[in-house]
């Protein structure tokens, strides 16, 4: 598959706004989001959906950095890795490997962030320089450069990723069948990294059989996604308003017992 200028500008601009979005906390940054627009612009939406829910399983697991580490940017798979899953199908790319074969981009385009943050971290003395002046323009231009800078890296990502796609190609072609398939046992592998991830931060011992309930609804009892999505909602309806209940229960307990310690006193002092 082909991808024309008019395609590759519009994925461009995806990218531009997909990447700086992180900064106005709109969460545009998500794998499933990029991929979601890229399988629009290549038409093969349901492929594009596919693989991003797969990459977005793994990327939210990444999203927790541990202490001061960075982790890889969902920009790779959202992006390149959509493109390689759409457009390279013919010579066996799976979601899985797709997922695999993006994660050199990601961490690329980890360290193209942190490279714009380093460039602009001088923005605070630059823009109190400014103001003491009395150099609004130009204090207006230095606050919003980061913003800026994330749309134009952003935009030549999207564009060289989509016009380089002869070279992704040549290079796929490259590899033997054996690795690819490799490549794509591994790529099944990393969102179940990313999941456990999740669970060692968020996981409770309260909740772990919930979580053991979800496992067997879904690998044994084959339920789909929204059934068990579903279920969930109500357990966790069960457990909000069954706390409410409990926490309404104490307080009129203590209610209670301090009526009772007053009508003792009362009593006592009446004696």
């Amino acid at each position: 598959m082909e991808i024309s200028l008019i395609q590759g500008i519009l994925i461009g601009l995806i990218t531009a706004f997909c990447y700086s979005g992180q900064l106005l906390g709109i969460y545009t940054n998500r794998a499933l989001v990029m991929s979601f627009f890229v399988g629009v612009v290549l038409g093969d939406l349901q492929t594009a959906l596919t693989f991003g829910a797969l990459a977005e399983l793994a990327y939210m697991g990444f999203g927790v950095g541990a202490g001061g580490t960075v982790p890889p940017n969902p920009v790779g798979p959202g992006i390149i890795g959509t493109i390689m899953v759409i457009t390279l199908k013919q010579q066996g790319v799976t979601p899985e490997s797709a997922l695999a074969l993006s994660f050199p981009f990601a961490v690329l385009f980890q360290l193209v962030t942190t490279a714009i943050y380093t460039i602009f971290s001088g923005n605070v003395k630059w823009s109190k320089n400014a103001i003491e002046q009395g150099k609004y323009k130009r204090f207006n231009l230095i606050a919003n450069s980061t913003y800026l800078a994330f749309i134009v890296a952003g935009f030549l990502i999207g564009i060289l990723a989509a016009l380089s796609r002869p070279g992704l190609q040549a290079f796929v072609e490259a590899l033997p069948n054996w690795l690819i398939n490799g490549f794509s046992v591994a790529g099944g592998l990393i969102p179940a990294i990313g999941f456990a991830m999740i669970l060692s931060v968020m996981l409770e011992k309260s909740l772990t059989p919930y979580v053991l309930l979800g496992y067997i609804c879904a690998a044994y009892l084959e339920l789909p996604t929204m059934a068990v999505a579903m279920m969930g909602t109500v357990f966790a309806l069960i457990q909000y308003y069954g706390k409410d209940k409990t926490i309404v229960g104490e307080e009129s307990i203590k209610e209670n017992g301090q009526a009772a310690l007053m009508e003792e006193e009362d009593f006592s002092n009446g004696i």
